[in-house]
């Protein structure tokens, strides 16, 4: 199966411009101090131009019964080994294995700092040499945009027993070491039966505990899991999301539709959730059980027909998942919320804040006049 990327979607104009590097959460929050726990970061909540600041653990009471959150079960893998190409060492992010039994592979350059920067793909027949036996051969580009994420196909033993014993995990240059990977599992991960998973946490959902789930049940929040497994950021370029396994299943789309039938509202933690319930959702807004390969973008103009709020991290000017923001909450809810991340310093990145989006219109909603912006 040969998956191929999309036209890149606009590339808007960010009015809020740079994020300082200050603002890249290094570590797990959980590191920063004795007694934290994941639940320990802030929270910034917009309800269309109004913005408000919190805690993560007020979630509960920022929500209300009858809300659904749609979290992903994608648990991480450890997607990231060292190779060589010839006599250069390079490291290897491993991103979406293929129906045909090829990989989408990133091949980087380590940088010395135990982190990697970009390297130039290709050429076709490039072999890369791996622990354990394994040979990687890259065949063509996955999209015909560029030559960042090649296809590979691997020999001489099985690609996820080699990552389980030598892989570790996809790690960025804001970071300042490396992290186990249970770092990188989110509350809601649970092992696929044929070991697929995320190159990449789903890390929107890293802040939940299971203290914190447990009180959002206790308060009649619900929750319906799906699964999208991630590939490998785009943090160079502009680039659409690509094509990525998914499953809503009959459980979730029915708890999802009886939601949106109901006066609760269907909250997305992540926009994996997001792209995933979307891609089950007709023209009628109805969710429909659905598994298999997603290369929906969701944008403004496309538009959401299932979901209602999303709970999602923060991300750079340049993201593509900022159009998908925007379908949710609108281009000026989102500009304001991100002109006050920065002017309140949240931290950026998988270990850093979260952005809860809520409907615009919310007469149920508490008053936060104490901490509005």
């Amino acid at each position: 199966m040969t998956l191929a990327m999309g036209v890149p979607p606009r590339e808007p104009v960010r009015a809020w411009g740079r994020v300082p590097e200050e603002l890249s959460a290094g570590i797990p929050v959980e590191q920063r101090g004795p007694g934290l726990d994941r639940d320990a970061v802030r929270l910034l909540v917009s309800r269309g131009a109004e913005v408000s600041h919190h805690a993560f653990v007020e979630l509960p009471r920022l929500l209300r019964a009858g809300d659904l959150l749609v979290v992903n079960t994608s648990s991480t893998l450890a997607a990231a080994v060292d190779g060589r190409v010839g006599h250069a060492r390079v490291v290897v992010h491993f991103s979406t294995r293929g129906d045909d039994g090829r990989w989408a592979v990133e091949l980087r350059e380590p940088d010395g700092r135990g982190t990697t920067r970009a390297r130039t793909g290709g050429p076709a027949g490039t072999q890369v040499r791996l622990p354990g036996g394994v040979r990687l051969v890259l065949e063509e580009p996955l999209s015909a945009c560029g030559e960042r994420l090649w296809w590979a196909r691997a020999s001489g033993a099985e690609v996820l027993g080699m990552l389980r014993e030598h892989g570790r995990p996809i790690r960025y240059s804001y970071t300042e070491r490396d992290q186990p990977l249970s770092a990188y599992q989110t509350v809601f991960a649970l092992p696929s039966a044929d070991g697929a998973g995320s190159a990449e946490m789903p890390s929107a959902a890293r802040p939940f505990t299971a203290r914190l789930v447990a009180e959002l049940v206790s308060r009649g929040v619900q929750f319906a899991p799906i699964t999208l497994h991630t590939g490998v950021a785009s943090a160079e370029v502009h680039e659409p999301p690509y094509p990525e396994r998914f499953s809503v299943p009959e459980a979730s789309a029915r708890l999802i539709n009886a939601v949106k039938a109901g006066d609760g509202r269907v909250v997305a933690v992540g926009t994996t959730a997001v792209r995933a319930v979307e891609s089950a959702a007709g023209a009628d807004g109805v969710v429909r059980a659905r598994e298999g390969w997603t290369d929906l973008v969701v944008t403004p103009e496309r538009g959401v027909r299932a979901v209602d709020g999303l709970l999602t991290g923060l991300h750079e000017p340049e993201a593509s998942h900022l159009l998908m923001l925007e379908a949710v909450g609108g281009r000026a809810a989102v500009d304001r919320s991100y002109e006050e991340a920065l002017r309140g310093l949240y931290l950026w990145h998988e270990f850093g804040d979260v952005h809860l989006i809520l409907p615009k219109e919310d007469p149920h909603s508490e008053d936060c006049s104490s901490n509005c912006w």
